[in-house]
């Protein structure tokens, strides 16, 4: 087990230390929930003020053209690009994942028309289960979606299989699925892949083209820093771009957008995957976060974040041994994403203490408490500070008190 004296050098050997000040972050907080929302950069409080106030204010239309309002979603995907392991013009930042879940996997789907089986995992983000279950509805062609868990993955990517739908890192549990392996054996039985990177993005490597993915979504407003509801990002390999359709063909995704064509014709490229007018404030402010997840080295970003996984879960079981407390993600650092999930009966109000304690995290129905290891902001010395704050209030029975008991409309 690490001295204080020890966690402190670690912070002042820190490569990546100097990210942190790109950061606005309140004094007196400790901020382990950027796995469902990441922290302002600094610079995005600028971008909003410029965006709003000069383009959108003073520029009025004309900053379609002149401030790139026109190609950002194009832009920001290029940027992205290299940090996923897409090539330029093989991703857009556009619409909300589940937007981006339906339309990549509607677009799967009819690459692969003489099959009906889609293999998910039954644990997913409710949002991936439930579009995928509204598109089979829709299609009303006998689509049926094969639910398993990790462990069976494999044995259920059979011939029969259209699609294989997969969240890289499991949104509560952390753990990862091998996208190398399962997009491997997809192919081999003639399916399609379809990876969601909402807790890949950011926080450990990806590099969808060497694994041969067909294509993958995810969000930018948890480890890519993009803001409350920024839009998020769709990759479609280029060998499957003259083939592919969606089936929500809007304006932004037609050949010739402002010639106001009566009938659809989709554009080239991965240009097709966009749909309507874009949410152009959130992507101005968003090009802030993914800019500075661009410049980190994303190898050192992950070992950091592993590090400090790895750091608090040995605190955790040496400050708050005894306190019902059970690791939910994979102990192997190797095995497990940005995240670490403890399992507790009394997780809610646990939560709700930590945070008006100063460390911020969230819990997961029904008894899931989830702290985020975001390397290019925190310390070591916070992640041991946070460990000494939950002791104490395991400690005092602090949680049993009657204001944390209450549930917010938002865990």
């Amino acid at each position: 087990m690490p001295t204080r004296a020890e966690i402190e050098a670690m912070d002042r050997n820190d490569p990546l230390a100097p990210f942190r000040d790109e950061f606005t972050l309140p004094p007196g907080v400790i901020y382990l929930n950027g796995n469902s929302l990441g922290p302002m950069p600094t610079k995005a409080a600028t971008r909003a003020t410029e965006a709003a106030a000069q383009e959108w204010g003073e520029g009025l239309i004309r900053s379609w053209n002149s401030a790139g309002w026109y190609t950002a979603p194009r832009r920001l995907g290029d940027r992205l690009a290299g940090l996923l392991g897409a090539d330029t013009g093989e991703m857009v930042v556009t619409d909300a994942t589940g937007l981006n879940q339906f339309k990549a996997v509607a677009a799967a789907c009819a690459l692969r028309p003489d099959r009906r089986v889609i293999v998910m995992e039954g644990s997913n983000f409710p949002t991936n289960n439930y579009m995928v279950q509204g598109l089979t509805a829709f299609l009303g062609q006998g689509h049926e979606i094969r639910f398993v868990e990790k462990d069976a993955i494999a044995d259920a990517i059979r011939d029969d299989v259209a699609v294989v739908a997969l969240t890289h890192v499991h949104y509560k549990t952390a753990h990862i699925l091998d996208m190398d392996a399962i997009t491997t054996k997809a192919h081999a039985v003639g399916a399609l892949t379809v990876w969601d990177l909402c807790h890949s993005a950011g926080a450990i490597p990806v590099d969808l083209n060497a694994a041969k993915a067909d294509f993958a979504v995810g969000c930018t407003y948890k480890y890519l820093n993009g803001g409350p509801g920024s839009p998020a990002f769709i990759f479609a390999a280029r060998r499957h771009h003259d083939a592919m359709r969606q089936p929500l063909s809007g304006w932004w995704s037609h050949a010739a957008p402002f010639a106001f064509d009566r009938d659809f014709q989709p554009a080239e490229g991965i240009a097709r995957m966009m749909t309507g007018t874009q949410p152009i404030l959130s992507l101005q402010v968003a090009e802030a976060g993914i800019d500075i997840a661009a410049r980190a080295d994303k190898h050192l970003a992950r070992a950091k974040s592993r590090a400090m996984g790895d750091l608090f879960i040995a605190l955790l079981e040496e400050r708050c041994a005894g306190h019902g407390f059970r690791l939910d993600s994979p102990r192997d650092g190797n095995e497990r994403g940005g995240h670490v999930a403890l399992a507790h009966a009394q997780g809610y109000p646990i939560m709700k203490a930590l945070i008006e304690a100063g460390v911020i995290g969230d819990f997961r129905a029904p008894d899931t408490l989830r702290f985020g290891f975001s390397p290019l902001y925190l310390t070591y010395g916070q992640v041991a500070d946070a460990v000494d704050i939950l002791a104490g209030i395991m400690e005092r029975g602090i949680w049993r008190e009657d204001r944390f008991q209450s549930r917010d409309a938002v865990t």
